[in-house]
Formats: C-alpha cells, sequence, structure tokens
C-alpha cells in the first residue's frame, strides 16, 4: 500500500504539468477533446486543405467562432491531421473576422 501512495502524488504533478503545459499563452483551456473539436471544424475542411484557394465559408466561421480560441490553439498544436495545413487553420481566425488572439505554436 505504501508504493500505491507515493505514486498518487507523482499522477497529479503529471496531471498539473499537462494542463499548464496544454493552456500555455490561453486564458482558459479547452473543454474538448482533441476529436471533438476537429469534428466540430468539419465545415472548415475545404479551406484548410493543403494550397487551398477557397475561403471559409459561414459555416466554418460560425464553427471556428464557436470552438474558440483555446480548442483551435489545441488542435493547431496536437497530433498531424491528414489533409489539414496548419497554417491554413491558423488564419481561419483572421479570414473568419473572429477576435482571437495568436496561438502559441508548440514544436
Amino acid at each position: 500500500m505504501k508504493l500505491f501512495e507515493s505514486k498518487v502524488p507523482w499522477f497529479f504533478l503529471v496531471l498539473c504539468c499537462v494542463t499548464i503545459l496544454g493552456a500555455k499563452g490561453q486564458s482558459t483551456p479547452c473543454t474538448s477533446t482533441f476529436f471533438s473539436a476537429l469534428v466540430q471544424l468539419l465545415p472548415c475542411r475545404t479551406a484548410v486543405a493543403p494550397f487551398s484557394p477557397i475561403p471559409p465559408s459561414d459555416d466554418c466561421c460560425n464553427a471556428v467562432m464557436a470552438l474558440g480560441q483555446p480548442c483551435l490553439c489545441f488542435l493547431v498544436n496536437g497530433p498531424p491531421i491528414s489533409g489539414v495545413d496548419r497554417n491554413m487553420a491558423l488564419q481561419l481566425p483572421e479570414k473568419c473576422a473572429a477576435n482571437f488572439e495568436p496561438c502559441d505554436i508548440m514544436k
């Protein structure tokens, strides 16, 4: 039982560090999972395809604004997404006239 007790604080320390790093530069953390945030931005898929000349649609802009800056940054800083140009995704707030702060890009 002593072994279990010594691991519990480490779990909470790691959880806190992941939460803080995930929210770096954001006033509020994203409350969506990566997958649910990605699904919410499906209307934007043509606007963020590599080399796409297509501007974001009204549905895409509504999705971006509903998702919010923390979750958009969460997606951009997450694992690679097939068929999505991260730079184009970063331009969505500007193209949609959303008043978001720029994302801190983690490498």
